[in-house]
């Protein structure tokens, strides 16, 4: 009975944890790596054989959790993926929105390539595998239990981070030895507007948990709604447009959700007829989704709207934007405006176009409304870049930039403390992820100051669940970019060849001395060259 660590381990994006019981092989999560992350690990690497992978179990739709099923469909997985029926929904619209802009992007790089003579580039994967990998998709109810494999029951807990979000109740039994681990996924922050709260979990031997924020707490909760007003109101006197990069599944909903109240109250009187673009396919197809039935999943001031006839996130003057030359079009327009598109961290995406036209002028304003991970574009603009780079273009920051974290999705140290702390007793081991190496390292801190037994684990760390000890020490964060390299698909082909090799060797066995000899003086020199 064994955990392994595939992801998230000392990061903040790329959830991917591993299970083993009764010869059953499971993944919690497979999400893509970003910013700096993916510089630690390539994405094209697994440290198992996904062939060998009998499930997946999602906490939720995010791309950094759930982004890499569809390579592990293309690399050989054939089980099922379990996740909740809203998160299953998300899913199917998530992933071939990544599917695309993989394509999209390595169709840019060999245009580029081919003036170079450079290799071609082929995509992470394609529409067609994220296609394939939704023909695996199992979808659940929250707080159902069911048996998954020989001695694994599953059930999935209201996280309250996105719309179908959860933690992951696992039971496990193996050798008559039974353990209870959970998997927090991403802990939703309290009192965010459209879905509930993250329900409390009271009993586990062991907790993977996130801890994203968890060296700091959020500022007080602000008036959104009125914060954002006051941005707009000075953005639209200067006759500026006001840009949210923002994940295309969640919080652009959330950002509707206050605009709507914004237009009700007519708190911009600046120009009180602003429109708003959401310029994002994705979001635009997810915030139909958000305007379905989503009975069960809605806190009590969503559920009264909708139950007193209103609309919970449109009104007059929203725009959706759904081709290229009408993202295009936003940009020539001089209408102040307010344009909403992803991604959040401006790694990807139409953001970026805009960004690129409207970051040099000193009369817009970028507002970001959701965590920035190091490395990321977003987190250098939201640092104080005075400069940064746009498709090879120098682009000088003069906009306003403006923080809004009120609007974090994530618990903030307080939240993840009172989550943690409602297991009763304490769990015997909390392993920390999901944070940069130094919050999770204090927030580890944390819990053992409270008498919670905690450990950061790294890459490939393997712990026996049965022994409750570390089976196998993962690889420390200098030594990752090396084995980064050995994932690469040039590498790959690499190994590739040496085994063809071998075959060859096989092949000639009964060839003449003198050929033989002849032979293995060159593999010798290719050894001499390259060793």
């Amino acid at each position: 009975m064994k955990l392994s660590f595939y992801g998230a381990a000392r990061m903040v994006t790329g959830s991917c944890f591993g299970l083993a019981v009764n010869g059953v092989k499971l993944l919690i999560d497979c999400g893509l790596r970003q910013g700096r992350d993916d510089n630690e690990i390539s994405n094209e690497y697994f440290e198992f054989n996904p062939a060998e992978v009998d499930a997946v179990i999602v906490t939720h739709a995010h791309i950094d959790h759930s982004g890499r099923i569809p390579l592990l469909k293309k690399r050989g997985f054939n089980g099922k993926i379990y996740a909740t029926e809203l998160t299953s929904k998300l899913l199917s619209i998530m992933l071939r929105d990544s599917a695309y802009i993989h394509e999209m992007e390595a169709q840019w790089k060999n245009q580029k390539g081919k003036r170079s003579g450079q290799d071609v580039v082929e995509p992470l994967y394609t529409i067609a595998d994220a296609e394939a990998a939704m023909a695996h998709i199992h979808p659940l109810h929250y707080g159902t239990i069911i048996r998954i494999a020989d001695g694994v029951k599953l059930r999935f807990t209201d996280a309250g981070h996105l719309l179908g979000s959860s933690s992951v109740e696992l039971l496990l039994t193996e050798n008559n030895e039974t353990r209870k681990i959970v998997f927090s996924g991403d802990i939703g922050n309290l009192n965010q507007p459209i879905i509930k709260d993250p329900q409390y979990i009271s009993d586990a031997d062991y907790v993977v948990m996130e801890s994203t924020y968890g060296d700091r707490d959020h500022e007080p909760p602000a008036d959104l709604a009125a914060e954002l007003a006051k941005v707009l109101n000075s953005t639209f006197a200067k006759g500026g447009n006001v840009i949210i990069p923002a994940f295309a599944v969640g919080r652009t909903q959330e950002l509707l959700y206050h605009l709507r109240e914004i237009k009700e109250k007519e708190l911009v009187t600046t120009y009180p007829h602003f429109e708003v673009y959401v310029d994002s396919p994705l979001a635009n197809e997810a915030t139909r989704i958000y305007s379905g039935n989503l009975s069960g999943y809605l806190d009590a001031d969503a559920e009264r709207i909708i139950r007193e006839g209103g609309e919970m996130i449109n009104f007059a003057d929203l725009r959706l934007s759904q081709t290229a030359d009408e993202s295009k079009a936003l940009n020539t327009d001089k209408k102040p405006k307010v344009i909403i598109s992803a991604s959040g961290m401006c790694e990807a995406g139409r953001i970026r176009h805009h960004l690129k036209h409207n970051l040099w002028r000193s009369e817009c304003a970028v507002v970001f409304v959701g965590f920035q991970a190091i490395g990321t574009l977003g987190r250098t603009i939201a640092d104080g870049a005075k400069k940064v780079k746009l498709f090879g273009e120098e682009i000088i920051v003069r906009a306003q930039i403006v923080n809004l974290q009120g609007m974090s999705a994530h618990a903030d140290k307080s939240g993840l403390i009172k989550w943690i702390t409602q297991f009763t007793p304490s769990p015997k081991h909390v392993f920390v992820v999901h944070g940069e190496d130094e919050v999770s390292e204090l927030f580890a801190a944390e819990l053992k100051s409270l008498g919670i037994k905690s450990r950061v684990p790294d890459d490939d760390e393997v712990f026996d669940l049965v022994l409750d000890r570390v089976d196998t020490y993962g690889t420390p964060i200098p030594e990752r970019k090396k084995k980064a390299y050995r994932g690469s698909q040039v590498y790959e082909k690499l190994l590739a060849a040496g085994t063809e090799l071998l075959t060859v060797i096989e092949k000639n066995k009964g060839l003449a001395n003198k050929e033989l000899s002849r032979f293995t003086d060159q593999i010798k020199s290719l050894i001499d060259k390259w060793s």
